[in-house]
């Protein structure tokens, strides 16, 4: 069949945005339409409801870490010509926010309230992609959404499967300590992270590593995984039965109790590196 028209999801924030960039850049012959998340969607609760979440489960110690991963790429992105222009990285896919770069390339793109709803089926209807790649993106896909793409799906999670399965894995990585962190390429189920495994690697990472900066590391390094996946589907026409493995605990946003405890042992979400690393994200 060649290769596989790819419909492509994201959230696009500091872990991920390079390379998902450059993902985009390097296939843009190959995608069908980029499906972007809001992820202020009234369905989440938007900005405000998020936040109090949030507060309510993690504290204020988990605010850093939105503000640096999500909240600051976010405020920032409006003014990415501006800091591009700057910067001279005007024409650079990995500096360009991704509705821009999608619009530049000649993509269809859609901003995603829900994944399962009649806009996204459209999509699916209208530019007839073959697989699903979702690389960090945050709603969970059905078996009907899933049943639109004839190849099914792949998700590209930073983590050592079937441990830490949920949204922040590096976090708990990091919590668990030594050995902990890795990146899996996987089937998508209807499950949360819980298809069979592609591919999965752990490469070594910095001692002084944040969760933060692990995730953004382990996005990079993904990248090259899912690359490798997608040519082996060109090759055989299909998507890998892969290595299915027992469904272990899912592993959510943290509570105080986790977050006290990885404060007293010097463990950090987010460092000033990081956010120097955002507030260069478009430039």
């Amino acid at each position: 069949m060649g290769r596989p028209r790819i419909a492509l999801f994201t959230l696009e924030a500091l872990p991920n945005a390079r390379a998902v960039r450059r993902f985009v850049a390097d296939h843009a012959e190959d995608i069908a339409f980029l499906g972007l998340s809001n992820a202020e969607r009234p369905s989440s609760g938007g900005l405000t409801g998020q936040v109090r979440r949030h507060l309510a489960r993690s504290g204020p110690g988990f605010l850093p870490y939105l503000a640096v991963n999500f909240g600051l790429p976010d405020l920032l992105r409006p003014l990415a010509p501006l800091t591009q222009a700057v910067s001279g990285a005007q024409e650079t896919p990995e500096a360009t926010p991704l509705a821009r770069l999608g619009r530049r390339l000649g993509l269809p793109v859609l901003t995603v309230d829900d994944v399962n709803g009649e806009a996204v089926a459209a999509a699916f209807r209208a530019h007839r992609p073959d697989l699903i790649v979702a690389f960090h993106f945050d709603q969970i896909f059905s078996g009907a959404t899933l049943a639109l793409a004839s190849l099914g799906g792949l998700n590209l999670h930073p983590g050592l499967l079937p441990r830490h399965r949920g949204p922040v894995p590096t976090l708990h990585a990091l919590a668990e300590g030594e050995g902990a962190f890795g990146v899996t390429v996987h089937r998508l189920a209807e499950a949360i992270d819980a298809g069979a495994i592609l591919a999965q690697e752990a490469p070594a990472l910095p001692a002084d590593v944040t969760a933060t900066r692990a995730a953004r590391l382990l996005h990079d390094h993904g990248r090259s995984m899912l690359d490798r996946v997608l040519a082996e589907i060109a090759q055989t026409g299909q998507v890998p039965q892969g290595r299915t493995v027992p469904v272990l605990p899912y592993c959510g946003f943290p509570d105080r109790a986790l977050l006290k405890t990885m404060g007293k042992r010097g463990l950090k979400l987010v460092d000033g590196r990081d956010l120097r690393d955002a507030l260069r994200l478009h430039r």
